[in-house]
């Protein structure tokens, strides 16, 4: 039963307790500030029907009275599962993305693309392998497509509260992938990307960020370009680096002058006048034999490799590691393997001896 503003009870048509749950758990987590956002981008409650909730009741009550709109409006497993995907989209900074290659055989040509062709042959690649799936899209800007897969067995239906989230730019060999992916379901998950995309192999590379954006600007090679909003009045070279280069001057001798000037130089060179992709952390597996031209020793004879785990984090890592110089608190042009993250596209490395 339900109850209107105007305080008329009607009878809505019972929908399925499951997604009925669904759809409470969903609307449940979004925060009421975003709330009418969400439910414009979801399109699926037309503006009548917005008008007739009280958008200032307690958040329980408004919940109930906005699933019951869903109810009225035979709303399906599909309409709850793009609610869940644009509830995602504002928040994809709480997911952590993984990045995935794919690539063609050698020679080989390339199709036209069609989009909808592509959800067709993905969704159907993972129901033939698996019974209990649930598979949903979402067309955005950029010719990208959100897809969201609900995974079950073959004895259990799909567990709708651990979707996986997959991010994919038509025509493109990148895939974003959020990282709750069960291992067991990798290999289709990736057997699906690569026919339904007309590609031959795919990789997950070790680039990993809680920001998809940067991701994408990283892989898209796009980091020289501005994504954040910034003062453009501001001279570059002062705005990347924080500096006030007049009234600096005028108090240092000439021979810090000319150094400082280095190492803004330097420092433009390997990070450029743009923004910095933003990425939380870096690490680096070290393994080397030990090397002593002592005799003897508690390490002489072992043969396993040493190993260590360095890890640089920060809220945002590479502006972090732009500003080490300019700061006084690393040498000017920094290491390599710190700078190069953005141009080789990874921020987890592998160090062994040659």
């Amino acid at each position: 039963m339900r109850r209107d503003p105007a305080g008329n009870v009607g009878r809505a048509k019972e929908m399925d307790e499951t997604v009925a749950e669904f759809f409470r758990r969903t609307i449940l987590k979004i925060p009421i500030t975003e709330m009418m956002a969400v439910l414009k981008a979801w399109d699926f409650l037309s503006e009548n029907h917005l008008q007739t909730v009280n958008f200032r009741q307690r958040k329980e009550s408004l919940v109930q009275d906005l699933v019951l709109l869903c109810e009225e409006k035979r709303a399906s497993l599909n309409d709850a599962a793009l609610l869940d995907i644009i509830y995602t989209q504002f928040h994809r900074h709480q997911k952590v993305w993984d990045v995935f290659q794919m690539s063609r055989r050698p020679g080989e040509d390339i199709d036209l693309f069609d989009m909808e062709q592509f959800k067709s042959s993905f969704k159907k690649i993972l129901q033939r392998a698996l019974k209990n799936v649930t598979v949903s899209f979402r067309d955005t800007e950029e010719n990208a497509v959100w897809i969201r897969i609900a995974w079950g067995t073959q004895y259990r239906k799909p567990n709708q509260y651990k979707p996986v989230y997959v991010v994919y730019y038509s025509q493109t060999p990148y895939a974003f992938v959020a990282s709750s992916l069960l291992k067991s379901n990798l290999p289709l998950l990736g057997q699906a990307l690569t026919v339904a995309s007309k590609h031959h192999q795919i990789v997950k590379m070790d680039l990993r960020s809680r920001y998809l954006d940067s991701l994408k600007a990283i892989v898209f090679k796009q980091y020289n370009q501005t994504f954040e909003t910034h003062n453009s009045t501001t001279p570059l070279q002062e705005r990347s680096l924080g500096l006030d280069i007049n009234i600096v001057d005028s108090r240092i001798i000439h021979e810090n002058r000319v150094e400082k000037e280095r190492i803004q130089r330097v420092t433009q060179e390997i990070f450029g006048d743009y923004p910095q992709p933003r990425l939380e952390f870096a690490q680096y597996k070290l393994e080397t034999k030990f090397k002593s031209d002592l005799n003897g020793g508690i390490l002489a004879e072992r043969e396993e490799p040493l190993r260590c785990l360095v890890k640089f984090s920060s809220p945002h890592l590479l502006e972090a590691l732009k500003s080490l110089a300019p700061a006084g608190i690393a040498d000017a042009p920094l290491s390599p393997l710190l700078t190069c993250i953005p141009n080789k596209g990874m921020n987890y490395f592998k160090i062994r001896d040659k």
